[in-house]
């Protein structure tokens, strides 16, 4: 939609945005409105974002932020941070990819893992668990050992080095770690640790266990919440995103190629069963509806409340949307990223919320975070 129709819906943020780039009036834009509107409303007195793409075509549906301040589209394109258990999807195709795990791969649980004088706590759960579910049920215990597992591995790797320079060029071809260079400006890149940047913070040696918080989305990694909808996009797609962007007629070639991941064809397959499986029946069951809806949440462990966050994408097959939101101090992700998530879904798949969903919409947007 134009510049001068995203004012008269009353989506001044955005508009505002667009207006500093002094873009035309006239141009045709990637937002819809239903979504826009549903966001702000949901992040109401929260700091945090919405951001949902269309696979198909990497046009960027929503772009809903919120702050102290006010709306900022830097909170979503801008603002790197720890993903939490949201990256465990990008970690799974990896450790798939490169041989490290297979399906069957198991680890013991026991609210937690314990090396030494090292504690990492997780949620209850049966155990040992298998890769769907340590998906599923978000096993910080399995995505730990087998990213360790991975950056250790002697046989595999001549060093560590190459280990984990491997580990990122995955990480990087699913549009992670870097600027994606989208068509608004302010966007921002992370931090995927490398080799180098390992050695200059670790200068007395690093392993794989220095590091393995990273194996859950925390430590060493930072993503901006833009590409963590990217990622969602690679999932639905199954292996290929174009570069998200909000010019609907674009003819810039950077938005018009197709790009691919480093990842197996084969590793996709079980990691989207267990994203479904994750709503179906594990962390996200609260979005669990008619329609197949495939998800990861994550809570983020920061000084404070925990981060609220939540990557998806419906329906399963012949994805229509891909989704990621992030809520600073909003608790589990579970509790409120992605019935957040849920509600953005139902709105551009029906055209419009449930009576109960609307009821709850109204609930979330009237929460203080």
């Amino acid at each position: 939609m134009s510049l001068r129709k995203l004012l008269s819906a009353g989506l001044l943020v955005v508009a505002a945005v667009l207006h500093a780039q002094q873009l035309p009036d006239d141009g045709p834009l990637t937002l819809r409105p239903i979504l826009q509107q549903l966001g702000e409303r949901l992040l109401h007195g929260k700091t945090g974002s919405i951001v949902a793409i269309n696979p198909a075509n990497g046009e960027i549906l929503c772009l809903a932020t919120n702050t102290p301040k006010g709306a900022d589209v830097r909170q979503a394109i801008g603002k790197p941070q720890a993903p939490g258990s949201t990256f465990k999807t990008a970690q799974a195709l990896t450790l798939l990819s490169e041989g490290i795990v297979t399906t069957d791969t198991k680890v013991e649980c026991k609210k937690g893992f314990i090396d030494g004088n090292i504690r990492v706590g997780c949620h209850e759960h049966r155990s040992p668990l298998d890769l769907k579910n340590a998906i599923a049920q978000s096993c910080n215990s399995w995505f730990l050992v087998n990213f360790a597992s991975m950056i250790n591995d002697e046989f595999m790797y001549d060093s560590k080095d190459e280990a984990i320079n491997t580990w990122r060029s995955y990480m990087q071809s699913m549009g992670l770690g870097g600027p994606m260079h989208i068509d608004i400006p302010g966007e921002q890149g992370g931090l995927l640790a490398g080799a180098d940047y390992l050695n200059r913070r670790y200068k007395d040696g690093w392993d794989g266990k220095t590091i393995w918080w990273a194996g859950m989305g925390q430590g060493d990694v930072t993503l901006t919440p833009l590409q963590l909808c990217n990622l969602a996009v690679t999932i639905a797609n199954r292996g290929w995103y174009y570069v998200p962007h909000i010019h609907q007629t674009t003819t810039n070639q950077r938005y018009l190629t197709q790009r691919h991941t480093k990842v197996v064809a084969e590793a996709y397959p079980p990691v989207v069963e267990a994203m479904k499986m994750a709503v179906d029946k594990g962390t996200a069951t609260s979005i669990r509806t008619s329609y197949p809806i495939c998800g990861k949440t994550g809570t983020v462990e920061n000084p404070g409340a925990d981060h609220s966050a939540f990557i998806g994408f419906a329906p399963m097959n012949n994805p229509k949307i891909a989704v990621s939101v992030y809520v600073e101090h909003g608790g589990f992700g579970a509790d409120l990223a992605a019935p957040m998530a849920g509600l953005i879904i139902e709105a551009y798949l029906k055209g419009k919320l449930s009576k109960s969903s609307e009821a709850k919409a109204r609930r979330i947007g009237k929460l203080k975070k």
